[in-house]
């Protein structure tokens, strides 16, 4: 049971990472083709105000992350959730990407 625990705290970033390294291993990759492969092509960090009903204003901050536009157009994860963070969206948009 501990494992389960581990793994629902794992940073999806560090995880995909992982994956694609064990992956990429099988491949005859060169590191610069490696390097182009793992990082993100663009990210983009957001931060709106949002004047609630009460009329007090509170500052939300949304994520993009372009992993690959190699294919064509990019579509990353999309997830709203107020625990979402940056690593969060880094991996849905490379795991969209090897989708």
């Amino acid at each position: 049971m501990p494992t389960q625990i581990a793994v629902m705290h794992e940073n999806p970033w560090e995880m995909a990472l992982r994956q694609f390294h064990r992956a990429a291993d099988h491949l005859p990759l060169k590191r610069g083709i490696r390097d182009f492969l793992v990082f993100p092509h663009r990210e983009l960090t957001v931060n709106f105000p949002v004047r609630m009903d009460d009329g007090s204003v509170r500052i939300f901050t949304g994520y993009r992350v372009h992993h690959s536009t190699v294919l064509g157009p990019t579509k990353g994860g999309i997830r709203y959730a107020p625990q979402v963070d940056l690593n969060e969206v880094r991996a849905l948009a490379m795991w969209m990407t090897w989708k």
